[in-house]
């Protein structure tokens, strides 16, 4: 068996909350903005913000799709932000969706994802509005396992100032949520940017967060071969190199666009 290292939540967000507050000095940011969805990782980002600045310095945004969303979502993020005492907006962004796929010259309407990735850099647009309005940063809400394998638009989720939960596997962050108190029924959810109805990431994916966290940190934290990856983690060798090659086809994503450097 792999099994990732258990993490001491109370380091890990006083680690997190320490690193919030210094990135928001450093800016000269008055705080931050964060997206919620009503999910796990947004839910977790913006309880150590709040942790780590206050409530009066969080801003929380909604940003549902309503021909797409889960009301049961919605809901979770009001009752978060309700909690939290932070002040919390909902915009429906059906209508700028639909505004942009409907009207594109280039409009492929059997295309699921490509209109599913407008609705992620619409959220980054609506975001960065409220950080540029306010002098805020944005706090991105992906984890290392989304991260490590490209689980996220360029340019939409992965368009942002920090990632506080950066350097913790999706398995990691559900330990956090419940050592913070999260209410369990963000807690237990599944992974979902609902991009479009129905979608589940691990659905999405084809694996679960349970088989994809232990394959990565064989592979990249314990510098493991394919084959004992494989062996330890109980599945076929197929399934560790396909969770190889997300990593490695969504090298792009991870970088800035590259240059073409001319020696005249």
């Amino acid at each position: 068996m792999i099994q990732l290292p258990k993490i001491d939540a109370v380091k890990a967000a006083e680690i997190i909350k320490s690193f919030i507050k210094v990135k928001v000095e450093e800016a000269g940011c008055e705080g931050v903005v964060v997206g919620l969805s009503g999910g796990l990782d947004s839910s977790v980002t913006a309880c150590l913000c709040v942790k780590a600045l206050g409530n009066a310095r969080v801003k929380g945004l909604i940003m549902p799709d309503s021909q797409v969303t889960p009301h049961e979502d919605v809901d979770d993020a009001l009752k978060l932000a309700e909690m939290l005492g932070i002040e919390h907006k909902i915009v429906d962004i059906s209508p700028m969706v639909k505004q942009i796929v409907e009207n594109h010259p280039y409009r492929s309407p059997s295309n699921i994802v490509a209109e599913g990735n407008v609705r992620a850099r619409i959220r980054m647009i609506l975001l960065y509005y409220v950080a540029n309005a306010y002098n805020l940063l944005v706090a991105g809400t992906g984890d290392r396992s989304e991260i490590m394998i490209g689980y996220f638009t360029k340019y939409g989720d992965g368009g942002v100032d920090i990632l506080p939960l950066g350097s913790l596997y999706k398995t990691q962050v559900r330990e956090l949520a419940r050592h913070l108190g999260l209410p369990p029924q963000i807690v237990e959810k599944p992974s979902s940017p609902r991009l479009w109805k129905g979608q589940t990431a691990e659905g999405e994916l084809g694996l679960s967060y349970d088989v994809i966290d232990p394959i990565l940190h064989g592979l990249y934290d314990l510098g493991l071969p394919l084959e004992e990856v494989a062996e330890r983690v109980d599945v076929k060798i197929d399934v560790v190199e396909k969770v190889k090659f997300m990593v490695e086809r969504s090298a792009h994503k991870k970088a800035l666009p590259p240059v073409a450097k001319l020696n005249l």
